[in-house]
């Protein structure tokens, strides 16, 4: 008997904000690569995230949502989901069991449907719903286009992860593995940590921030000498950008208190990706209407 033809290649993750998209991307991978939070637009950058089998590797790429844009960054992040889809051999829609389709779904789909890509639609949150809701909702999914396959997952309970990925296995092409053996994901440090620092500053804020938010990492730096616990230690300098007076005072609370949490979460997640200790200071400014501002855009890496 012979062995399974290695293949490798890239997977596009696409779907309307809050589809599942990073939670799914991060239960495949097996790790955190992608920020997950309850508010829509949290991905700003197109994430790498590496699954390894024996048989295959997928380099998974986490989309920001496709939506209508209204703002000159809406329109950036759109032209960045649509250039990924050219450049990779199987694109996956994610469109949650629990939410019946609507406009936005359609809109992504017909956008995912000019592509000649294979298309694999993947109901996420398929634990959520009954069997009933579920088969409904699958039928409804058929009718949105024209999939190459239709795949029932949940990311949280492991349901039909491993189904998935022989599904997109056969869409790869025969290649050697594209990525060393172990390595999880091709972001920086820099914007991972970023990413990390957003997600934390979004727990439990007003919808308006979301949009609003950027971060970037102005330096980080080894000390000498280790904590006292022995580990390295970083210092870690952040500038968290938001639009008007008023986000910055949601971002920093009242006295401080906010911040500090934020701060707090951020430290235990980086130093869990990074493995060493954190000095982590963080400073919020306000950046007048960033988000229509191509000069602005361009300095805060979009």
């Amino acid at each position: 008997m012979t062995e399974p033809e290695y293949r490798s290649g890239f997977v596009c993750v696409v779907g309307r904000p809050n589809a599942g998209k990073s939670t799914l991307t991060n239960a495949l991978v097996g790790t955190k690569v992608a920020i997950t939070s309850g508010k829509p637009q949290t991905t700003r950058h197109a994430i790498r995230g590496v699954v390894h089998r024996e048989d295959v590797q997928l380099v998974l790429v986490d989309t920001p949502g496709v939506h209508r844009p209204r703002t000159l960054l809406g329109e950036r992040l759109n032209e960045l989901v649509i250039s990924t889809l050219a450049e990779v051999d199987a694109v996956a829609m994610c469109l949650p069991a629990d939410e019946k389709i609507g406009p936005g779904d359609k809109f992504i789909a017909e956008t995912v449907h000019a592509s000649r890509t294979p298309k694999v639609a993947v109901v996420t949150k398929a634990d959520t719903v009954s069997p009933g809701r579920l088969a409904e909702h699958l039928i409804a999914v058929d009718q949105l286009g024209e999939w190459a396959d239709i795949v029932p997952v949940s990311a949280t309970t492991g349901y039909q992860l491993e189904e998935l990925i022989s599904v997109f296995r056969s869409h790869m092409p025969v290649s050697p593995p594209l990525y060393p053996d172990g390595e999880l994901t091709d972001e920086p440090e820099e914007k991972m940590v970023a990413e990390l620092v957003r997600e934390a500053a979004l727990e439990g804020v007003r919808d308006e921030l979301p949009h609003s938010l950027a971060v970037v990492v102005e330096e980080m730096s080894r000390r000498e000498r280790p904590a006292k616990d022995g580990r390295p230690m970083l210092d870690i300098h952040v500038q968290l950008f938001v639009e008007r007076q008023s986000q910055k005072a949601i971002v920093i609370g009242a006295k401080g208190a906010r911040l500090r949490e934020v701060g707090t979460r951020a430290r235990h997640s980086i130093e869990a990706l990074l493995g060493c200790a954190v000095y982590l200071d963080l400073h919020v400014k306000v950046a007048k209407d960033w988000q229509r501002d191509p000069k602005q855009l361009q300095r805060l890496g979009f």
